[in-house]
């Protein structure tokens, strides 16, 4: 039986009067891709949010790699949320070894593995070109860079092909199975059930909050 990644136990969340997550309960395990899928304002975010500690649940419990979310235990997920966002005014390589020292990574280790990810992602040349010079899909593929970068156990990704053209779609897709192959686990938050197909080895359906799971 693989590792179990998360570990979600009858989890509640409200505000006010409006219950966004109500009563779910599930399991993520090393070496699969677990989709949450559900129309927007489905309470899929609000889940997200409190599996990495953002917003805490009203009730219920929730392990991650074992016990409670911790800061060193933070540094073992990669996280890729819907609202995009980069420093726009430096460098791609810049940005990216910024953020992976942020990670516990060296400066050195940092930028060797960013370059090395940018020519995975068909975006070596572009490695000294500010963010803002790139095209909206190139700059996602270099937030999803980001995600990975440290080498996480986790990651939980919203979203995940928004902007990205057909041949973009499908290096992004490669990269998420060679890391589901490597024995990390995936949150993949969508709304789109074609994605869910193609990829999920198992999901849960959200809808006002509530779970099916599948």
């Amino acid at each position: 039986m693989p590792a179990t990644t998360i570990h979600i136990d009858h989890i509640s969340k409200s505000y006010g009067s409006f219950r966004a997550v109500d009563d779910l309960s599930f399991d993520v395990y090393a070496g699969e891709i677990f989709a949450l899928l559900g129309p927007n304002g489905a309470g899929k975010s609000t889940t997200i949010r409190m599996i990495l500690d953002i917003i805490r649940p009203d009730r219920g419990t929730i392990q991650v790699f074992g016990g409670p979310i911790s800061d060193d235990k933070k540094n073992r997920i990669g996280y890729l949320p819907e609202e995009r966002g980069l420093y726009k005014s430096v460098s791609v390589i810049e940005v990216m070894t910024y953020l992976g020292k942020l990670k516990g990574l060296s400066g050195a280790d940092a930028k060797q593995r960013s370059m090395a990810l940018l020519q995975k992602l068909d975006l070596a040349e572009h490695a000294k070109k500010k963010v803002s010079e790139l095209s909206k899909g190139m700059q996602q593929k270099v937030q999803f860079a980001v995600t990975i970068l440290h080498s996480p156990d986790l990651i939980i990704i919203d979203e995940p092909f928004s902007g990205l053209d057909p041949v973009n779609r499908l290096i992004v897709k490669d990269l998420l199975e060679e890391f589901k192959a490597g024995g990390g686990a995936i949150v993949m938050s969508t709304h789109q059930m074609e994605q869910v197909e193609e990829m999920a080895d198992r999901l849960l359906m959200i809808n006002h909050g509530q779970q099916k799971l599948y």
